[in-house]
């Protein structure tokens, strides 16, 4: 196996390293292009007091969820509480501590950590709750507030397919915010449903280059529905 060559043989493997107090940025949406099994590798690890972004926490019971039921989610940074009613409830009774972050802001805060840009200016938020402690400026007569961008520990990745050396391919809306937090971690994660030899990916067809990505493994999903829709 190369240098290149960013298997991992094992989901334990893949974590390693993973303590307590780090950040952690998820990829996914709802439940959509979710890392669930690294998810429930954290879990199974137990490691504590971590600081998670994320677009939202999953459900009860799946996705994210599952880390706040063992408590181990000391910090969640997100724009959306979502379905889940357990993250609702540690919202408000003050035993997690959330920063909502309009999306956008968000993901954006997100692409400029990988990019290495260390804050931007944004209209979002001004004049509102999120612009509290933040830096404003005027510019060109629009009102802007200064937010720093974000970057973590590890990055957990739910993709499609990738090759051996970590160039990753998203399936469709599956792309939401994986991309983004495949860039901004210290320790990138991904798993995907598929590991095809190198050159069998189109080039132009990848969305995340394996430069971004340290672990790489292949996993079996449930694919859970958040809402289930159908006509009548």
């Amino acid at each position: 196996m190369s240098g290149l060559d960013k298997r991992v043989g094992s989901y334990e493997e893949a974590l390693h390293g993973l303590q307590d107090g780090m950040t952690v940025l998820a990829g996914g949406f709802g439940l959509c292009g979710i890392p669930e099994n690294l998810i429930a590798e954290i879990r199974r690890r137990g490691v504590r007091d971590l600081t998670v972004v994320s677009n939202n926490c999953g459900v009860d019971g799946f996705g994210l969820g599952v880390l706040l039921e063992d408590r181990q989610i000391r910090k969640m940074i997100a724009s959306y509480v979502g379905e889940n009613a357990l993250f609702e409830q540690q919202l408000l009774s003050g035993e997690l501590e959330v920063e909502l972050t309009p999306q956008g802001t968000l993901a954006e805060k997100l692409r400029a950590g990988g990019a290495g840009i260390p804050a931007f200016f944004t209209a979002t938020g001004y004049g509102t709750p999120v612009a509290e402690g933040k830096e404003a400026r005027e510019i060109d007569g629009r009102h802007y507030i200064l937010e720093p961008a974000i970057t973590g520990d590890f990055a957990i990745v739910k993709g499609w397919k990738a090759d051996h050396f970590g160039n990753v391919v998203y399936r469709h809306t599956a792309q939401n915010f994986n991309p983004v937090v495949a860039s901004a971690g210290r320790i990138t994660v991904v798993e995907v449903e598929e590991i095809v030899e190198p050159g069998e990916l189109d080039p132009t067809q990848i969305h995340t280059p394996g430069i971004y990505v340290d672990r790489l493994i292949c996993g079996t999903f449930e694919k859970r529905i958040e809402k289930r829709t159908l006509r009548s």
